[in-house]
């Protein structure tokens, strides 16, 4: 049996991926088959496919880290999942529980190692979680990076309760996993964009304000002002661009989960860091133990990914296309024919 699947035999920019074909292996002892139904872009993998992530990549890598499907066949000692069950990657297929560490963060898919991006893939039996049983495909395919991340920023580290103030920024996956989480626990979420429109659908989704950086290049001073003195929490997706106004934006003795590198910009001062007593920390998705306690919220308050677009599996690049131009609000997803 054969497989179609996309991988980059370059590093050259998006239009380097290419699809091609190769036999299926089947599953050892305790892994099992699974046939990919949906998978969701993340900006990590623009920098993969551009060859600035930073770390050394395995030559020819099939890419992306999110995708959801069913299991089809289980290897003899895997007796974790069944023939039709649905399914969904883990991000770090090593990282099942407890803090991180270099070996258990190692092998993040769709870069060392090979991704998801194949109509079949086999996954040792421990390195998938059992997708929301109310999302379909696509929808679940959204949750391995972005929405994780989101989770552990929001919920594990920065335990967002009624009463706390939480600063979002845009309208990409994690922001939106972000405010939404954040909201459901009861805090006060004010969310940035460029956009008025996007402003609107941001309060929709649950945002109590918004603030037009691009109108307002001092949103930092705004939000602080909003605040009363700064929010608790700022989910800083920007990276160096967008980090000195996040540090005006958060209150003495805040917390800021950096996440994203979105935004170009030279050294940070750590003076107001210091002068504020705050808690930077950054955020490298989660283990498969924060996967699945969030995959028990999001059925409990039945709450459904925003996705902003789908495409056809035969026209993946098209996705990455649209995904690069950066207009989207919410996840891209690849969906198969």
């Amino acid at each position: 049996m054969r497989t179609s699947y996309y991988h980059l035999p370059h590093f050259t920019g998006v239009d380097s991926l290419r699809l091609d074909e190769r036999d299926l292996r089947a599953p050892g002892p305790r892994e099992v088959l699974v046939r990919m139904r949906a998978w969701s872009l993340n900006y990590r993998d623009l920098m993969i496919a551009d060859d600035v992530y930073g770390r050394t990549l395995k030559p020819g890598v099939v890419p992306l880290s999110d995708g959801a499907g069913e299991v089809v066949e289980t290897g003899a000692e895997a007796t974790r999942w069944r023939p039709g069950d649905r399914v969904v990657s883990v991000f770090m297929p090593g990282w099942l529980c407890g803090p991180p560490t270099a070996e258990k963060t190692s092998g993040a898919l769709g870069a060392t190692t090979d991704g998801v991006l194949s109509q079949y893939v086999v996954f040792d039996q421990d390195a998938i979680v059992a997708a929301p049983s109310h999302l379909d495909f696509a929808e679940a395919a959204t949750l391995p990076c972005a929405a994780v991340t989101a989770w552990h920023a929001v919920a594990v580290r920065g335990r967002s309760a009624p009463g706390q103030t939480v600063l979002t920024m845009g309208s990409g996956g994690v922001s939106l996993f972000a405010l939404r989480f954040a909201a459901l626990a009861g805090a006060r979420v004010i969310a940035t964009s460029s956009s008025d429109a996007k402003l609107e659908r941001l309060r929709q989704l649950g945002a109590t304000d918004g603030v037009n950086y691009s109108r307002t290049p001092q949103w930092g001073a705004v939000v602080s002002e909003l605040t009363g003195g700064g929010v608790d929490h700022v989910v800083e997706v920007g990276g160096a661009g967008t980090l000195p106004q996040s540090i005006t934006a958060v209150r003495t003795g805040g917390r800021i989960s950096l996440i994203g590198v979105l935004a170009e910009g030279s050294g940070i001062d750590p003076a107001p860091v210091l002068r504020k007593g705050l808690t930077l920390q950054g955020m490298f998705v989660g283990s498969r133990e924060m996967f699945e306690q969030m995959n028990r919220a999001i059925e409990q308050h039945r709450l459904r990914p925003v996705i902003d677009s789908a495409f056809p599996f035969s026209d993946t690049l098209a996705a990455y296309r649209h995904f690069q131009r950066r207009g989207h609000f919410g996840k891209v997803v690849i969906t198969d024919e």
